[in-house]
C-alpha cells in the first residue's frame, strides 16, 4: 500500500469569490464559505453561506415560478434537459476538476460521476415525456352510470433538497433534474463542504434559460437549513445524507410529504460456490471508492465457511494494493477522506472494535485526511464499525455455516439499504430475494452498484420512499381525478 504525499495546508487566498445563485441571481452575503481541497487543504475559492432572509427571497420565489413553470408544456421541460445535458458535454472538464479538487475525488470517479450526471438528466428528459394517468370507469354500481374518470398528475410544489458532499453532482441532480421535468422548482442546500458542484450547474441552468426562480443554490448552515425544512411553503422535502439528521428533519417537516435517501452498513454474502476472484474484485470497489464515503458502501462481508480463507486472503491482497495519493493522479486509487475530522473518527472506531477483540488483517490507520483501506475480522456485531454507518475504507468479514445465516446476518442491522449475494444458484438468489430486507438485492454484484433510473432507496432507518428519476418524479407530483357525468346517457335512458 503506498504511502501519501500529503502538503501542508497553504491557507492561500480563495483562487476566486463564488457567489451563490438566488433565484436567477448570483449575490454575496457577509457570512463568506472558503471551500478547501480535501488533498491539501489549500482554498479553491470563496463562496457564501445564506442567510434567513436570502433564504427567504428564494422561497417565495420558488413559490411565484410555480404559478407559471408548473404549466410549462411537456417539450419545453425537455428541450430545457437537453439543452442542459449538451451543457454538461461541453463542461465536461470543469464539472470532473471541481467534483475532484473540492470533494477529493479521484480524477477516474469524478468522471464517472459526471458522465452519470449527464445520463441523468437525460433520462430525466425522457421521463417528462411519461407523466401519464388513467381513465378509469366509475359505472360500477346503478348510481355512477354514465359517470368515468381521468386521473393526472398534476406537480407538487415548490421542493427542499438538500444533498451530501460525498457525490456533489450527480445525488444533487438526482433532486433537480426530476423537478425540472414535472414542473416544479427546487431550492437546494448543497454540503458547506462542496457547494461549487452545484454552482457550476446553476451557471449552466441559467445560460440555457431556465427560468429565473426555478432553481435555487445556497449554501447554508444548519439553522437556517432547519427553516428550509420546516417552512410550509415547500410541498415536498426531498434528504440524502444521514440517518440520525434525516429522521429529525422528517420530524420537523410537517405535513409535506418527505423522500429520505439515508445509509447503511451494507453487506454482502458470498455462497460457496461464488466466483470469489470476481467478488473481490467488486469488494475491493465497493469498499474502497470514494475512500468508503458512499451510502452503499460495502462494510460487512458474510462468507461462507468453506471459502472463508481464500476470500480472507485475497480481500487482504487486494486491499493492501490499493494506490494512496493525490486524487488528480490518474494513477491513484484511493483519495483523501472530505476532513482530517473523519479520517481520525474512522481510526477511533477501529481502535475500539480491537480493544474489543477483532483483528485488523491490514490498515487501520490515519494519515492525516488520508484513512489506510482496512479489513477487520472478529469485530462483535455492536462494534461501530459492524453495527453503524462507518462512511470509511474499511469492511469487516465473518464466516458463516451456511447460506440461510448468511441472510439472516445481513438483516440483523437497523438499516436496510442495498446487499449484494454472490451465488450461482438461482434457487438461492431467488430465495435471497424473498428474504433479505433491503431496498434493492443485486445478486453477483455489490450493494454499491448503481444506475441512475433504477429505483433506489432503503428500509428501516435507510430511508422512506425511492430514487431514480421516474420513481422520484412520482413522489413530485400528486394524482388529481375528474369525474364526469354524462348527462346524456342519463336522458337516453
Amino acid at each position: 500500500m503506498a504511502t501519501p504525499h500529503v502538503a501542508e495546508p497553504t491557507h492561500a487566498e480563495a483562487s476566486a469569490r463564488q457567489p451563490i445563485f438566488l433565484a436567477g441571481e448570483w449575490v454575496e452575503t457577509p457570512r463568506e464559505l472558503p471551500v478547501t481541497n480535501p488533498y491539501d487543504g489549500s482554498t479553491i475559492a470563496t463562496t457564501f453561506l445564506a442567510g434567513p432572509d436570502d433564504l427567504d427571497r428564494a422561497t417565495q420565489a420558488a413559490v411565484d415560478a410555480f404559478a407559471s413553470f408548473s404549466r410549462t408544456p411537456t417539450f419545453e421541460r425537455v428541450e430545457l434537459l437537453k439543452a442542459l445535458a449538451a451543457k454538461f458535454r461541453e463542461h465536461r472538464d470543469e464539472l470532473i476538476h471541481t467534483i475532484a479538487t473540492e470533494a477529493g475525488k479521484v480524477v477516474g470517479e469524478a468522471t464517472v460521476e459526471t458522465d452519470r450526471g449527464i445520463f441523468t438528466i437525460e433520462t430525466a428528459a425522457e421521463e417528462a415525456k411519461r407523466i401519464d394517468g388513467e381513465v378509469i370507469p366509475l359505472d360500477l354500481l346503478p348510481s355512477s352510470k354514465g359517470r368515468w374518470g381521468v386521473v393526472r398528475r398534476f406537480p407538487i410544489g415548490p421542493i427542499a433538497g438538500i444533498t451530501p458532499f460525498n457525490f456533489p453532482l450527480n445525488l444533487a441532480l438526482h433532486k433537480v433534474a426530476p423537478a425540472i421535468a414535472s414542473g416544479n422548482p427546487v431550492v437546494l442546500k448543497p454540503a458547506s463542504s462542496t457547494p461549487l458542484t452545484m454552482l457550476l450547474v446553476a451557471r449552466l441552468c441559467e445560460e440555457i434559460g431556465l427560468p429565473k426562480g426555478v432553481l435555487s443554490v445556497l449554501p447554508m448552515d444548519r439553522e437556517v437549513g432547519n427553516a428550509m425544512v420546516a417552512d410550509e411553503r415547500f410541498k415536498l422535502l426531498s434528504f440524502t445524507g444521514s440517518p440520525d439528521v434525516g429522521w429529525k428533519m422528517k420530524n420537523e417537516a410537517g405535513m409535506k410529504p418527505v423522500v429520505l435517501e439515508l445509509g447503511g452498513n451494507a453487506g454482502v454474502l458470498i455462497d460457496d460456490d461464488a466466483d470469489v476472484d470476481f467478488a473481490v474484485s467488486r469488494i475491493r470497489t465497493g469498499a474502497f471508492s470514494y475512500a468508503g464515503q458512499v451510502c452503499i458502501s460495502v462494510q460487512r462481508v458474510f462468507i461462507h465457511e468453506d471459502r472463508y480463507e481464500e476470500v480472507k486472503g485475497k480481500l487482504v491482497a487486494a486491499a493492501s494494493s490499493l494506490k494512496m495519493g493525490n486524487p488528480l493522479d490518474p494513477g491513484t486509487e484511493l483519495g483523501p477522506m472530505i476532513d482530517d475530522k473523519a479520517a481520525g473518527r474512522a481510526q477511533q472506531w477501529v481502535e475500539a472494535a480491537a480493544k474489543q477483540g477483532a483483528v485488523i488483517l491490514t490498515g487501520g490507520k490515519a494519515q492525516g485526511r488520508f484513512f489506510e483501506p482496512t479489513v477487520i475480522e472478529n469485530a462483535k456485531k455492536e462494534d461501530f464499525v459492524c453495527s453503524r454507518e462507518a462512511f470509511a475504507p474499511l469492511v469487516t468479514i465473518f464466516p458463516v455455516k451456511s447460506f440461510a445465516e448468511g441472510i439472516e446476518n445481513l438483516n440483523d442491522s437497523i438499516y436496510g439499504l442495498q446487499a449484494g449475494i454472490f451465488t450461482n444458484r438461482l434457487e438461492q438468489a431467488l430465495t435471497a430475494f424473498e428474504r433479505v430486507d433491503a431496498g434493492g438485492v443485486i445478486i453477483n454484484d455489490v450493494p454499491t452498484y448503481r444506475i441512475d433510473h433504477m429505483p433506489y432507496g432503503g428500509v428501516k432507518s435507510s430511508g422512506l420512499s425511492r430514487e431514480g428519476i421516474r420513481y422520484a418524479i412520482e413522489d413530485m407530483t400528486e394524482p388529481r381525478l375528474m369525474v364526469l357525468n354524462r348527462l346524456e346517457s342519463q336522458k337516453l335512458s
